[in-house]
């Protein structure tokens, strides 16, 4: 038993100094991104194209971006022209009803029983460094709430963040995780 030990032991220790040598670094956030070549990104200021939202919706967006990129990557935030470029537009904002409650009563309206929240957002991605990682593609996600115990304006602020969140993630394995 201590020999088959010894032996895995010899054979990871020997697997990391193998994969060590490689240039492209594999981190705890899956990234798949050349530090060597790759070291700056930027992103402009998003838009709100949607028609409703927040007020300042938009720019909270943009500053999450470029926070998630500085968290989970070694790169440099750039005012312009970074090696990864991010630009866009929050391109939708919609409430649609889900599920319908009834009143019970014939002269009273059935009314929605949960709300759904979704955000869209369109994201051009431009990687100087190779061009056929460039993406133009629109990221959505939705949260859920129920209008008869809150209101939009007592949840929109968790709701909006959640779905940010979501989007930052699926934007981030879209472009550096290349799963």
């Amino acid at each position: 038993m201590k020999s088959i030990n010894k032996l895995l032991t010899a054979y990871l220790f020997g697997s990391l100094l193998v994969f060590s040598g490689c240039s492209v670094q594999y981190g705890f956030s899956g990234t798949t991104i050349d530090y060597e070549q790759v070291k700056t990104f930027s992103v402009e200021n998003f838009f709100n194209d949607s028609g409703g939202g927040p007020a300042n919706m938009e720019q909270r967006f943009t500053e999450s971006l470029k926070e998630f990129y500085q968290r989970n990557t070694r790169l440099e935030l750039t005012r312009t022209n970074g090696d990864l470029q991010f630009a866009g537009a929050i391109s939708r904002y919609t409430l649609t009803p889900q599920s319908a409650v009834s009143s019970g009563n014939a002269n009273v309206p059935d009314r929605a029983g949960q709300m759904r929240l979704t955000i869209a957002i369109e994201v051009e991605y431009i990687n100087t460094t190779n061009e056929e990682e460039n993406l133009r593609r629109t990221f959505s996600f939705f949260q859920d709430y129920d209008p008869r115990s809150v209101t939009l304006l007592d949840v929109e602020s968790q709701l909006v963040e959640e779905i940010f969140e979501n989007i930052l993630q699926d934007i981030f394995t879209a472009t550096v995780a290349n799963w």
